[in-house]
């Protein structure tokens, strides 16, 4: 899939700048469908590549830019900071 470095002026199909820090590389590691009752699926090599596995809790990241989601991401919720931890944390656990 596509790379684009930290020196490219653009990441995104739709001309919005990247935003990557120095240290790190813009990758599309996939496409995904949704289906009907809106589930995807994250392919085998990225779940393997990112060490997800069963049972691991992943926490859904969005940026808004002009009152719109333009980005989401997904983050191991053991990478967490401590004040987001705080959070999050009893959704993840399921006590809220």
């Amino acid at each position: 899939m596509p790379r684009n470095t930290p020196g490219d002026e653009l990441c995104s199909p739709d001309g919005l700048p990247c935003r990557c820090s120095a240290e790190s590389l813009c990758t599309v590691e996939a496409v995904l469908s949704v289906d009907e009752r809106g589930q995807m699926v994250l392919p085998k090599d990225v779940r393997e590549k990112a060490g997800i596995r069963p049972g691991d809790k992943l926490a859904l990241i969005s940026w808004e830019r002009d009152g719109e989601v333009c980005c989401l991401a997904l983050m191991k919720t053991g990478r967490l900071s401590g004040m987001v931890k705080q959070v999050l944390g009893p959704l993840v656990d399921g006590t809220a």
